[in-house]
């Protein structure tokens, strides 16, 4: 179970932000940099840390402004499954549940939280500052707690799910004219 709450708690974080966690999980692993992360460990790591640490950087910079954040949106929206797969395969090492049912759940997350993000930058047309340092924080924190304490990960994991289905409940409402503004 613990395995699983981990894998959450990665892919959830790959579903705010697509280099920044894919970074930090290498840079947690040492001096072994990627070598147990699928698909990544089979990329030179000196050209994989210059590549991601690039993207991290523009991820940082660039959601800070509306003309970035709709750039880096349609990025993460179609990379965050993979992104999520990975994550949840890169963390998950020594579960009975098979490879192929974590990437799906882990890439699935990932493609809901991005799908929230798209939503709310397009109702409130653009994302305030505070949002996105609170975007920021979380991923990272997200990463951290699924190496460190993949309950609490795991937890806030789901908490987010339930935040997506209860956005998605009140877009809902708001277009059949049955919610009031938000």
């Amino acid at each position: 179970m613990i395995e699983i709450l981990a894998t959450l708690s990665a892919s959830a974080a790959a579903g705010i932000r697509i280099g920044i966690p894919l970074l930090i999980i290498g840079l947690l692993q040492g001096s072994d940099l990627w070598s147990q992360v699928p698909i990544l460990s089979h990329i030179s790591p000196p050209l994989l840390l210059g590549c991601l640490t690039s993207w991290s950087l523009i991820e940082l910079l660039a959601s800070k402004k509306l003309w970035g954040q709709r750039f880096l949106q349609l990025f993460q929206l179609f990379m965050s499954p993979i992104v999520g797969a990975i994550m949840g395969l890169g963390v998950a090492t020594a579960t009975a549940t098979p490879n192929w049912l974590i990437a799906i759940i882990g890439g699935l997350l990932a493609l809901v939280l991005q799908l929230v993000q798209v939503g709310w930058f397009y109702r409130l047309r653009g994302l305030p500052l505070w949002a996105v340092f609170l975007q920021d924080t979380l991923c990272i924190a997200l990463v951290l707690f699924a190496f460190d304490a993949p309950w609490q990960g795991g937890v806030i994991a789901l908490i987010l799910l339930w935040f997506a289905v209860r956005s998605a409940k009140q877009w809902y409402d708001w277009r059949r004219g049955l919610g009031t503004r938000y």
